[in-house]
């Protein structure tokens, strides 16, 4: 060891709360939980389906689910999951062809990707509503 006094420990490794994720970082994340929220959702969507199957009474206690608060914020959240990871999908096929690959055009796309699914769900809410 040496003799001269540290004035300021530093970490041992970039952490968390010093360390800014890159936006493909937290794209590749997002994207990996949404595709683990698409199969989370996915039981719901099934649910419908079996209950569909099944009896009209067990039809309508999946459907008065639905229409609660929690069962309308999993469909929502899942539309939304379905629209993100289909655009990042489509991003990663782009990044395939060796297009957008430069750090601020990645960035871009991931922004593009973020806003079109956002309108992409909002659109789908709004047709869902009226009718």
């Amino acid at each position: 060891m040496s003799d001269a006094p540290q004035t300021h420990p530093r970490p041992l490794s970039p952490h968390l709360q010093v360390y800014r994720l890159p936006m493909t970082a937290i794209m590749s994340i997002s994207h990996r939980m949404t595709g683990v929220g698409l199969a989370a959702g996915c039981i719901l969507i099934t649910g419908f389906l079996i209950a569909a199957a099944v009896s009209e009474e067990a039809f309508d206690w999946i459907k008065d689910f639905s229409i609660t608060v929690p069962g309308t914020l999993i469909l929502f959240w899942w539309s939304f999951a379905l629209y993100y990871h289909l655009c990042n999908g489509i991003r990663h096929l782009i990044w395939d062809t060796v297009h957008l690959l430069e750090q601020n055009k990645a960035i871009m796309a991931g922004w593009v990707v973020f806003l079109s699914s956002a309108a992409l769900t909002a659109a789908t809410w709004y047709f869902a509503s009226i009718y």
